[in-house]
């Protein structure tokens, strides 16, 4: 007895076309763009005393790299300071490759500036996390974000100034 597979064989066991226009999404790579540390005070700053102020701000690029293919990029700078002086600088680009197949043109953006962003972002809290530690100071452990909501608010701020959906770069601070 022949095994068949339900999604891509109709009834009578061809092959089915509506499966090959379904929808598909894959993460093809992940992987640390850039990566920047820096602890322009040391060894004083070890022994200061004073809480430092942080300063955490986040951007997302997207680059078309082939046809169906797309880089998502988001990047974190990070840096902590206090009245005695800078403590550390953390600059990172944390990518990924996503292969996005039969996906409708008014539904790229929300993937690429809402999902593959929340695909990538435990992973870059990681790397953060361990390149501060590894700079001598307590492991820098981002909150969560919402890519929704800011998708979401950018979006309505565009069409409040007569424009179409965010295409490329948002800011989150």
């Amino acid at each position: 007895m022949a095994a068949s597979d339900p999604v891509s064989a109709g009834a009578n066991g061809a092959i089915d076309q509506g499966a090959t226009d379904a929808p598909q999404v894959a993460a093809l790579a992940q992987y640390v763009k850039d990566l920047s540390v820096e602890n322009p005070s040391a060894p004083q700053v070890f022994q200061w005393n004073e809480q430092p102020q942080l300063d955490v701000q986040f951007n997302i690029a997207v680059n078309k790299v082939a046809d169906d293919v797309h880089e998502v990029v988001l990047k974190i700078d990070a840096s902590a300071r206090s009245a005695s002086g800078v403590q550390f600088v953390l600059d990172l680009s944390y990518a990924g490759i996503f292969g996005l197949r039969n996906i409708p043109e008014e539904q790229l953006p929300p993937f690429l500036l809402v999902e593959g962003p929340r695909l990538l972002f435990p992973f870059a809290r990681q790397v953060v996390a361990a390149a501060t530690q590894d700079a001598g100071f307590p492991p820098l452990m981002l909150d969560p974000i919402d890519f929704a909501g800011i998708y979401l608010s950018q979006v309505e701020a565009a069409q409040a100034q007569g424009g179409d959906q965010p295409q490329g770069e948002p800011t989150v601070q």
